[in-house]
């Protein structure tokens, strides 16, 4: 007979993945930053990031939380830069 150990564990980080999926899920963070200012955009991506950490903080221990969590940082953070660079160029356009 072969004797499988482990999947308890498994099993236990899966649901865990699973709530803190439901966590992240919509709108995470209301940012306002000033797209001229690196200060401001900076400011506003360690906000979306704390907002991140807060609603997974239940999870930290759980390694599979903490890659999505990071994951979901850098999907945030890119948006922010892309955001400000197109209002940047915008507000140069209309010039």
């Amino acid at each position: 007979m072969i004797k499988i150990t482990g999947l308890d564990a498994l099993t236990k980080k899966m649901s865990e993945l699973e709530k803190a999926m439901a966590e992240l899920d919509g709108d995470i963070a209301s940012l306002n930053f000033d797209p001229h200012d690196p200060a401001s955009i900076e400011q506003a991506i360690q906000q979306l990031n704390a907002a991140v950490d807060e609603r997974v903080a239940a999870y930290a221990h759980n390694d599979l939380v903490a890659e999505i969590a990071e994951g979901v940082k850098e999907q945030g953070r890119e948006t922010i830069l892309e955001r400000a660079a197109a209002a940047r160029l915008e507000g140069d356009q209309s010039e």
